[in-house]
């Protein structure tokens, strides 16, 4: 039977719908909400950020990372990660992602199947061309 695309949409939505309600979802957004309250892990994080974009600005512009840079970095990242609502907040993340991971492999099997049943004894699966799957950054939960 030939599904359109608004079905495949409205089941895109109604699972979006659930896993949303998981609770993985719910500690991922406690977590950031605990971060934003704190401020100065907000001030670490964004610190930490901001080095982190002027170093790799510095290395695309062929510029080495000299060892105090990189001691700075580590210092300022070793003071993030003894904050207690950081770490819940790489935790909640850890588990959000592996949550989408899993929805994603298991959306993806009926396809890497179907493909697989495409190509003979070569096998197919993947994306055409061989690449290799696509994958998207995962979304912000404000």
């Amino acid at each position: 039977m030939a599904v359109d695309t608004q079905q495949i949409m409205d089941e895109a939505e109604k699972l979006g719908q659930l896993v949303a309600q998981h609770p993985a979802i719910d500690s991922y957004r406690k977590a950031q909400r605990a971060i934003a309250e704190d401020p100065e892990a907000s001030r670490s994080l964004a610190e930490f950020d901001r080095q982190i974009e002027s170093l790799a600005r510095q290395e695309q512009s062929g510029m080495g990372i000299t060892d105090a840079q990189r001691q700075q970095l580590e210092s300022l990242q070793s003071r993030i990660m003894s904050n207690i609502k950081v770490k819940a907040l790489n935790m909640a993340q850890v588990e959000f992602m592996d949550l989408l991971r899993k929805v994603t492999q298991t959306v993806q099997k009926p396809l890497t199947e179907a493909a697989s049943g495409y190509g003979g004894a070569g096998g197919g699966g993947g994306a055409p061309g061989g690449a290799g799957p696509v994958r998207a950054p995962a979304p912000k939960i404000v």
